[in-house]
């Protein structure tokens, strides 16, 4: 079967697709109701650990090989790994003055 050509550059699917995850992401962030909001960071903090996990790849993984990349790419991925690793340590943070919201105050 010979494949249908399409009128449709990648870039523009890509950032379709991006901008439809953003509106979807607002709604979904602001129809929590406030007693979720700390299980909600929690799920934040482990999406970031994600990225940690990728950034780290992008990272070491051509260090480890004769193959060292580009040097944009590992710049990019140690620029990842900073901020993904800022976001999960204000995450916990955050997450702890929350929690200790709900705790009774002592006497």
């Amino acid at each position: 079967m010979d494949h249908i050509a399409t009128a449709v550059d990648p870039f523009v699917f890509r950032l379709s697709i991006f901008v439809l995850a953003v509106f979807v992401g607002y709604y979904v962030v602001w129809s929590v109701t406030p007693a979720l909001h700390t299980p909600l960071m929690s799920v934040t903090n482990a999406i970031s650990s994600v990225i940690v996990v990728g950034a780290l790849l992008a990272v070491g993984v051509s260090l480890a090989g004769d193959d060292n990349g580009p040097l944009w790419a590992r710049a990019l991925g140690f620029v990842a790994l900073v901020f993904a690793s800022v976001n999960i340590f204000g995450g916990f943070l955050v997450t702890q003055r929350m929690l200790a919201m709900y705790q009774k105050k002592k006497k």
